[in-house]
């Protein structure tokens, strides 16, 4: 009997002693970082990561390789309008302002390309920089928030640049080139005779009214054929050379794809 009291004094006091514990507030959330530790160990989360890295790497890769093959496809383009325009007298000199449209065109596309391309680059940056970069030479709480922000860009993935951006970046690094060639190559056929029609003497020099009858394409007359290709590439000089856009990887280096 003694030892039934005993106890059933024991269990009052430990029912008073555990009541104060409970409260009437609610938890607060686990955070993001805290719930991903708990469920993860350490050589799970390493392989996760690994496994994402190396399929970001292949996305990238992928799209990459879709940029490389626009830019091909711009060359092959301006290689055989160079031949055609120039092989013979009888080529129209329209056929380098034909050729100038269709690298604009590919110049959009792949503008178009290279915004999907910056995603998973920015992706894989990020590893690179907040994570393998913290492994090899680490620095206290830098940038500790990255994976939120790459959690969230895959819940809603947005494109990083607009097009406009895109566009400047591509004409600066690869189709400025192209336009000087075809310009040049332009500005070559209708100022050389022996280049623009048949039975004229080899050499340079026709005269500006010659240059501006050759340069007449259709109705529309060689002055305003001329001025228009002028303010085209003052513009494309512009665009490349006086307005800034983001400048990405290079704001972390001189590295840039």
């Amino acid at each position: 009997m003694s030892q039934t009291k005993a106890a059933r004094s024991t269990d009052a006091q430990s029912t008073e002693t555990a009541a104060p514990v409970r409260s009437t507030e609610a938890a607060a959330p686990p955070r993001a970082s805290d719930t991903l530790a708990l469920k993860l160990s350490s050589p799970e989360f390493t392989t996760t990561l690994s496994h994402f890295h190396r399929a970001e790497i292949a996305r990238m890769a992928g799209w990459r390789d879709r940029l490389d093959r626009t830019s091909n496809w711009a060359i092959t383009v301006v290689a055989a309008m160079l031949s055609v325009s120039l092989s013979t007298p009888s080529a129209h000199h329209g056929v380098l302002l034909f050729a100038m449209l269709l690298i604009t065109l590919l110049l959009w596309i792949e503008a178009r390309r290279y915004r999907f391309f910056d995603v998973y680059r920015a992706r894989v940056r990020q590893f690179e920089r907040y994570y393998f970069a913290q492994v090899f030479s680490p620095q206290p709480d830098y940038a500790s928030n990255w994976l939120a922000i790459l959690g969230e860009g895959l819940r809603s993935p947005r494109f990083l640049i607009t097009q406009r951006a895109a566009l400047i970046r591509r004409l600066r690094r690869n189709y400025i080139f192209m336009y000087t060639i075809l310009l040049l190559a332009w500005i070559l056929k209708i100022t050389t005779p022996s280049l623009s029609r048949e039975g004229s003497p080899l050499g340079f020099g026709a005269s500006l009214v010659d240059t501006f009858r050759v340069a007449t394409l259709g109705p529309i007359p060689g002055v305003v054929v001329v001025c228009g290709v002028g303010a085209c590439y003052l513009a494309l000089l512009a665009a490349a050379f006086l307005i800034r856009a983001d400048d990405g990887e290079l704001s972390f280096g001189d590295v840039h794809v």
